[in-house]
């Protein structure tokens, strides 16, 4: 199973809308087959493991991190393929949450006579497959943000100053997050201030989709990410109906998204939800502080990752969060899971906020 995961974490970033999944074939104790998911629309990892197995998969053993499918969708069911392959046993890491599965893969593969099991390391399954998990039970993204700040909390400098922070190992895994995730979200003012391109530079990957939270319009189309090829896969997120705007964004090639207005700005909750709907199943929320604040504070955000680089600038200088209100420890907003590395000569703590975000 530790090489399923291995195998399956090659496909995270890559399968969206479908899980990533990785598969090995034992016979008499060696691998004879092994695969993963590579991307939607193509086989399933059970299908290459079976296809590089051969006739060695009669009788032989499944690992797979994931129940296998019993419908047809982009592609036949796995639990046929591996049902007329002979196999003896299918060990399952997890149970597809699915409803279009769930259970339902298992129940044939012991209708058929073979045997099954699962939960093997199931916590490292599930981990790997968060996004797909949120997305398929709640119709919402997962959510993921990422900073780059001071020992002593800053993002930026009082003039908004913000680049370099963080080390050049940091900004190269941030690109590498980039890929993995289906979009990459920040707020207008992120974009006036900085115009980033927000694209996968330093490593190879895709591009993810571009979102641009802007509830009054104030993007202008000369801006990088709405210049050229790049406007294509960028979404302006708003609650303004202009339609005369709008068409400077469309003509551009962009997309615009009317989102439902919640105190003057876009309900995130409600932007998320469209999100889904496209079939995005993961978000990289790049900035800047009033937005993370806000979903945040809305129980929005999954897991952050925070770069801390070895540097002070002092008081002045901007928050990751911009929070309010909240005067004493006892109202504070809780974490849990708590990772710290290193990288480069970053520090970088990951943590999961103990407020989750449900379907409304």
């Amino acid at each position: 199973m530790k090489r399923a995961l291995t195998l399956a974490r090659k496909g995270i970033g890559r399968t969206s809308p479908n899980p990533a999944v990785g598969c090995v074939v034992v016979k008499d104790g060696t691998v004879v087959g092994e695969g993963w998911h590579h991307k939607a629309g193509s086989p399933h990892a059970e299908i290459h493991a079976l296809n590089m197995a051969g006739d060695a998969a009669r009788d032989a053993d499944v690992y797979v991190t994931l129940e296998p499918c019993c419908h047809t969708g982009a592609t036949p069911p796995c639990t046929k393929a591996l049902i007329r392959a002979g196999i003896r046993r299918v060990i399952a890491g997890m149970r597809d949450p699915n409803p279009r599965v769930s259970g339902g893969g298992l129940a044939a593969l012991k209708k058929a006579g073979i045997e099954t099991s699962c939960g093997t390391l199931e916590e490292a399954c599930r981990d790997i497959n968060r996004p797909f998990i949120k997305h398929i039970t709640t119709g919402i993204p997962y959510v993921t943000y990422k900073c780059a700040m001071t020992l002593d909390g800053k993002i930026a400098s009082i003039t908004g100053e913000s680049r370099w922070i963080s080390c050049e190992e940091s900004r190269k895994y941030v690109h590498r997050m980039r890929t993995r995730n289906d979009a990459v979200m920040v707020g207008v003012e992120t974009i006036l201030a900085d115009n980033p391109l927000l694209t996968v530079r330093h490593v190879k990957g895709r591009n993810p989709v571009r979102v641009i939270v802007d509830s009054g319009l104030r993007t202008p189309t000369s801006v990088d990410i709405l210049s050229g090829p790049l406007a294509r896969k960028t979404i302006v997120a708003t609650t303004e109906k202009d339609e005369a705007i709008h068409r400077r964004y469309l003509k551009s090639g962009a997309t615009v998204l009317v989102c439902k207005s919640l105190e003057g700005r876009v309900d995130l909750r409600d932007l998320l939800k469209k999100l889904g709907k496209l079939g995005m199943q993961s978000i990289l929320l790049e900035g800047g502080s009033r937005l993370a604040g806000d979903a945040l504070i809305k129980g929005l955000i999954d897991e952050c990752v925070l770069f801390y680089a070895p540097k002070v600038i002092g008081s002045d200088g901007f928050s990751p969060f911009a929070i309010t209100g909240i005067t004493d420890m006892s109202r504070s907003l809780a974490f849990g899971d708590l990772g710290v590395r290193r990288i480069g000569t970053d520090i970088v703590v990951t943590a999961r906020p103990e407020v989750s975000c449900l379907p409304a």
